[in-house]
């Protein structure tokens, strides 16, 4: 991420945080990060992983599109890059995601929050997505459905993949 993209992600988390009265250790602790680096992040300072963003945005029971839906850059690491195409403000709440896969790539994701279900169709290239133990190899146009809310996995061979991604959120987030 660009500095400019670090400061707006810091000052948004910050709020977020402030805003459901939460401390900066309460926050670090149930995210399983060290409270200095969540400091450093407030600040505009670090690069974030996705699983630690992913993590920030459970602990604080938001949907991720939420916490980073002012960003208008990707966010992304390790040959897995995502962008926030949308974001729901219905019940349930539903994002959409463009996400785009390095060959070569397995990106091991953390459960999401209670009730979260996901769609991923491939655009281009094939990925072998879905819940650890039960994957399916798509292809342009294919998609899968499975529950988020469980660890999964998308996992590119010799090529590039891109997909759109929908997230259902079918437990309301607290506000």
């Amino acid at each position: 991420m660009n500095q400019s993209t670090l400061n707006i992600l810091g000052r948004h988390l910050q709020k977020l945080r402030l805003d459901k009265g939460v401390s900066l250790s309460q926050l670090a602790a149930g995210a399983g990060i060290a409270k200095s680096n969540l400091s450093r992040l407030e600040q505009g300072n670090g690069n974030p992983t996705l699983d630690t963003i992913w993590r920030l945005a459970k602990q604080l029971d938001v949907p991720f599109g939420q916490l980073v839906q002012p960003l208008s850059a990707s966010v992304g690491e390790k040959g897995v890059e995502v962008r926030l195409i949308e974001q729901g403000q219905g019940v349930p709440n539903v994002d959409a995601y463009w996400m785009s896969v390095a060959p070569n790539t397995l990106r091991e994701a953390e459960a999401h929050a209670t009730g979260t279900e996901e769609t991923i169709t491939v655009v281009s290239g094939a990925l072998e997505a879905g819940n650890v133990g039960n994957t399916h190899l798509l292809h342009p146009g294919q998609s899968a459905v499975f529950s988020a809310d469980l660890p999964h996995i998308y996992q590119t061979r010799d090529a590039w993949a891109t997909c759109l991604i929908t997230i259902v959120y079918h437990k309301e987030a607290k506000k």
